[in-house]
């Protein structure tokens, strides 16, 4: 009996890996660049004052990514906010290996083209491979019953590559299907320090 293998990995191996190493010219498929993990992170600032906020994001979150979200705490005091070290102030999930493929596919065909005038993702680059989009409604993606809704949340969406260069990382997701505003430039932005 076959095992399972989600549609972006089987492509990663079979479409990704020639075309970054027929672009980039390398040698063996050990540097073809690789996506590591996805990180979906919400904070929730309003959390301080309804404790009941962490519990919805969770079970959102959870619902989003296929597996079970974790309250993010702060890590010290601040009065003005009336934040204690220690209090939730956020939900984050790490996904890895079939998990994250999956997700990566229900993001890119169906929950970005539900964005209203939607016109791409910015190629802003941290500089060490790794690319990060924000989400304002959590809405687009299927999995969340508006009706039942009772906060709209937005979310930040982290892609850890395990290349230090932003102009092969740019690749790889480009190839995966994000669609960047300028896609028909294949390099990513040269970022000067």
């Amino acid at each position: 009996m076959a095992t399972y293998v989600p549609q972006l990995k089987k492509m990663y191996k079979e479409q990704i890996i020639p075309a970054l190493t027929k672009e980039f010219g390398y040698k063996s498929i050990m540097q073809v660049p690789k996506l590591e993990k996805i990180v979906v992170n919400q904070g929730l600032g309003q959390a301080v004052a309804d404790k009941k906020l962490i519990e919805i994001a969770q079970e959102e979150l959870t619902l989003i990514t296929g597996q079970k979200a974790v309250p993010t705490k702060s890590r010290k005091d601040i009065s003005n906010f009336k934040l204690r070290k220690g209090m939730p102030i956020g939900v984050r999930v790490t996904l890895r290996g079939d998990k994250m493929y999956e997700f990566m596919q229900r993001l890119v065909a169906v929950a970005l083209p539900r964005v209203r005038d939607f016109q791409g993702i910015n190629e802003k680059f941290d500089g060490r491979g790794n690319y990060t989009m924000g989400i304002t409604e959590q809405i687009i993606f299927p999995e969340i019953d508006i009706d039942k809704i009772s906060k709209i949340f937005g979310m930040e969406i982290t892609f850890v590559t395990n290349t230090d260069s932003d102009e092969e990382a740019y690749a790889l997701l480009s190839e995966f299907g994000l669609p960047f505003k300028n896609a028909k430039k294949k390099a990513a932005p040269v970022l000067e320090d």
